[in-house]
């Protein structure tokens, strides 16, 4: 599943190629995705209306109009691009919309577990977004609140972190990559974190999540930017999916275990 540094660098390319195109119309050709598309809301919506910017809240892509926002989650393998108005739709093309430049801003997703729904009032209040924890890229989210929210949490830190209620965007890759970076085991219980080992791990959390952005997110099955090309963080990967590997700082093999029905690996050695 796409996860924040994916939609973070989605929404960038997005901004340059959608921002101030004007909506001509839309096509769905599948409305049944994780929620039905509101194909008759979006009709009444969308047509005529000019896409002023494009942001994200967590994994969510806002794109943003003078009558309301489109709210996009990608699920698990879907994709947006841009493609000219006359490309001809494959299988799993779901959704398109039509700008009077002539070119087209095209929803794919072969398991249907994304969604495309609108709202007319701030995103912000929208049931899927406002009980959304912060981001982690901004100030509020820090050791002090980190810690505060950890306490007397007997749940893994790991399960804890790819909670959306506590800070958004930081799905299984990430979280294993950044207890990684900060040395601290996956299934330690949040609850028994100091302040101090917060703090390292709000600064491996914002390192690993900025290195991932800087190269196009992570491509390990599905995932593909606007464009249509793949990230290449998965190249610097140092513990997901490394199983059975020696560990890069002390060279014992890493291990995988089981958290919330996840597979999550680890050093059993340098990780505490």
């Amino acid at each position: 599943m796409p996860e924040l540094p994916e939609v973070e660098t989605i929404c960038r390319d997005l901004r340059p190629l959608v921002t101030g195109q004007r909506v001509t119309s839309l096509v769905v050709r599948c409305a049944a995705l994780r929620w039905p598309v509101p194909v008759a809301r979006l009709q009444q919506a969308l047509p005529g209306a000019t896409i002023q910017h494009v942001a994200r809240r967590g994994k969510y892509i806002l794109l943003h109009t003078e009558q309301g926002c489109l709210i996009v989650h990608l699920g698990m393998s879907g994709t947006v691009h841009l493609v000219s108005s006359d490309t001809a739709p494959e299988k799993h093309d779901h959704v398109d919309l039509h700008f009077a430049s002539g070119a087209c801003l095209r929803y794919a997703d072969p398991r249907r577990f994304g969604c495309l729904l609108w709202t007319d009032q701030p995103p912000s209040q929208h049931p899927l977004l406002v009980n959304l924890g912060p981001e982690p890229l901004t100030e509020s989210f820090n050791a002090r609140y980190l810690w505060q929210r950890a306490q007397g949490k007997k749940v893994a830190i790991k399960n804890f972190l790819m909670d959306s209620h506590h800070v958004v965007g930081i799905g299984n890759i990430y979280a294993a990559e950044a207890l990684f970076h900060a040395a601290l085991h996956p299934a330690r219980p949040a609850g028994s974190l100091s302040e101090e080992m917060c703090q390292d791990l709000v600064d491996s959390i914002r390192e690993i999540l900025n290195r991932a952005i800087a190269n196009g997110g992570t491509t390990v099955r599905d995932y593909r930017r606007a464009n249509g090309t793949v990230g290449s963080f998965q190249q610097m990967l140092q513990v997901y999916g490394h199983q059975g590997e020696p560990c890069h700082r002390c060279g014992t093999p890493l291990i995988q275990v089981r958290l919330g029905g996840r597979a999550s690996c680890c050093c059993p050695a340098c990780q505490k």
